[in-house]
Formats: C-alpha cells, sequence, structure tokens
C-alpha cells in the first residue's frame, strides 16, 4: 500500500509526502494556515477571485515552492486570466495545451468538437480552441458590460475628495458580504470601489470602511438588515451601524427582475474603476440567468452563486439613485462602538 492514511481533505503517504484539499471559494482564509507548500495546484483556476489571489499567493512562500494553475479561459476580464497570461510574472511560465496536443484524442470527442463547431462558432472557440468569450452564456448584463467596455467607462475613476459616498451592501455571512462604493459627479455615477468578503461581523467591515478615508453620506443597507437577531443581542445590522454614527437607509425587497430593469436603466450612466472594482466587474460579467433543468433553456431566474452577491448590490444601486429622500433615517450621533458578537 503507498498511501499510509486517505481522507476526504488528505492523502498522506508512506513515504512522507502529503496531499491536501482545499476549497477558495468560502474560506481562503484558512488556507493562511498551511505552510511549508511544495506545489499548489489551482484547477477550475478560471473563477479565482482577486482577493483570494491576494492570500493564496503570499502563503506559497517556501524556498523555490510553485503554484500550478489550470484553466479554461472564460471572459478575458477575469482576475486570473489577467494576472496569469494578459500580463504574466516575469517568473511565470505560461502553456496553452488544447486538443490538438493529445495525441489519443479520441474520434468521440472529435466529432463533439465538429458538431459544436457548426453549431456555435463563439462557443467552439471558447470550449475547443481556448479562445476568450465576450460574454458568459445567459449573462443578465451582456449588453450593458459591452457597452461600459466599447465606452471606455471601465478605467481609471479616481475618488474626489470634495464628494461624499455612498455604499451599497448585499449581506451575508456563510454567503459573502459584497459592497459597492459610490460617488455622484454630475450626471455621472462612479464606482471608486468594491469588495466583498465571508464570515466577517458588521463591525469588521465597518472598521475597514473607515481605513478608505472617505467622507460617507449613506450607508444603504437591503431590507433583512432591519432583522433583530441574538447574534446582534437583539439588535439589527441597521442598528448597529446607525449606532457607529452612519447614515442609513433601507432598501425594500422588490422582485429581483424589476431591480434588474432598474439596474439596466442606470447603467448607462455608471463608470468603473478597473483596479479597484475589478472583482465586482466579474460578478457582473458572470452574473447570468439558470438553466431550466426540464427545458434545457434559461430561465427568468438569475443563477445563485459567488458572483451573484456583487451582482445584487449593483441592482441595489439603482434604488440607491432614485430612492425617495423622505425615506433617510438620520445618524443618531457620532461615535464608533465595537462590539464582540458576529453582528457587532
Amino acid at each position: 500500500m503507498l498511501f499510509r492514511s486517505i481522507t476526504q481533505a488528505n492523502i498522506k503517504g508512506k513515504n512522507g509526502t502529503e496531499f491536501s484539499f482545499v476549497g477558495l471559494r468560502n474560506n481562503v482564509a484558512n488556507v493562511k494556515s498551511y505552510e511549508g507548500v511544495d506545489v499548489c495546484w489551482v484547477e477550475e483556476a478560471q473563477t479565482v477571485s482577486k482577493a483570494s489571489w491576494d492570500v493564496l499567493i503570499p502563503t506559497i512562500r517556501k524556498e523555490e515552492s510553485e503554484i500550478w494553475i489550470s484553466f479554461n479561459p472564460e471572459l478575458e476580464t477575469d482576475e486570473t486570466y489577467q494576472r496569469f497570461v494578459y500580463s504574466p510574472p516575469e517568473n511565470a511560465v505560461v502553456q496553452k495545451i488544447n486538443w490538438n496536443d493529445n495525441p489519443w484524442f479520441p474520434e468521440t470527442l472529435r466529432l463533439e468538437k465538429d458538431s459544436l463547431k457548426a453549431r456555435d462558432i463563439e462557443a467552439y472557440n471558447t470550449v475547443w480552441e481556448g479562445i476568450c468569450r465576450k460574454t458568459v452564456d445567459g449573462a443578465v448584463f451582456a449588453r450593458e458590460m459591452q457597452a461600459a467596455e466599447l465606452e471606455e467607462r471601465i478605467t481609471n475613476v479616481p475618488y474626489d475628495p470634495i464628494k461624499p459616498v455612498h455604499i451599497i451592501f448585499d449581506l451575508g455571512w456563510s454567503d459573502a458580504t459584497a459592497w459597492w462604493v459610490l460617488q455622484f459627479v454630475g450626471m455621472e455615477n462612479r464606482l471608486i470601489k468594491y469588495e466583498e468578503c465571508n464570515q466577517t461581523t458588521i463591525t469588521e467591515i465597518m472598521a475597514k470602511i473607515q481605513t478608505y478615508g472617505y467622507i460617507i453620506d449613506t450607508l444603504w443597507l437591503p431590507h433583512d438588515a432591519e432583522n433583530k437577531t441574538l447574534a446582534g443581542n437583539g439588535r439589527s445590522i441597521e442598528e448597529i451601524v446607525r449606532s457607529m454614527g452612519y447614515k442609513t437607509r433601507i432598501i425594500p425587497k422588490t422582485p429581483i427582475a424589476d431591480s434588474i430593469n432598474a439596474a439596466r436603466t442606470i447603467f448607462r450612466n455608471c463608470w468603473f474603476d478597473k483596479k479597484n472594482c475589478s472583482t465586482g466587474l466579474q460578478c457582473l460579467s458572470h452574473y447570468r440567468y439558470e438553466v431550466d433543468p426540464d427545458t434545457g433553456q434559461f430561465s427568468k431566474n438569475p443563477l445563485h452563486d459567488s458572483y451573484s452577491h456583487g451582482a445584487d448590490a449593483f441592482r441595489y444601486i439603482a434604488y440607491a439613485i432614485t430612492e425617495p429622500k423622505t425615506m433617510t433615517k438620520k445618524k443618531p450621533h457620532a461615535h464608533y462602538n465595537i462590539g464582540n458578537s458576529w453582528m457587532g
């Protein structure tokens, strides 16, 4: 027997080798605890976000250690493609390996390949030739994202220190909490920053936001921020945030289709900072409709996945732009109170 033990998370060999299997999507912070890694192999790497790479890369720091990455390219704007193919590190070895590099490529797959080429050349180019798509299949904001790129509204968008910012949230715990930082400058909606995190308390998030150094006008919270919970010692997230001295507004629950349409109407006036909103832009590019399992066609419901939280927060921006001023809740007083529960 070659192995000493095999579990769901580890394989340990009798010669001292060890293979560990770790997910990056929901528990990237756990990767920091790994030491002495010789080789880190990231499979299906096209979905890895900037935040995950920023944690993983400095963790693999043993002398002569390596990171191996394998993936099928999807969008050119994806963080993995930009970081390792479009502008690879100086010491990187980048190799495109395709179906025609396989000397044992089977006839069954050749027929499948040729059939797709005849039906859908764009899909063929992505699946079989490794050429990036312009948009993913079923993308909710496909035309809007293409227009933003063509009109060069994805660019360097600096913070204007004389203008306050609005911060729009989609809240989660196991799922990501996501937020966009927005400035109104003339007729432009300037998205200057996007961030997301998992299993982070609202007080920890607000402490991070304080480091931005922005003048904050309003924090926009989804309707469930009004719910009082035991984790918040009987307080809601909205109450916790207001107790820190911030002005808040609650975004009511609305039909998803309505909020998608509202987001489309404001998209033409949105400008995105390419660097500081890179993960958020990935969310908007990958936000797609579910496939109906019975018909094989796209449904009217967006897919709930790792990209949907950033897109949900963006949908709320449309309400933040048009919401009546009478809904404002004034901040009670200006002090900062960090508690110990997960909500604060």
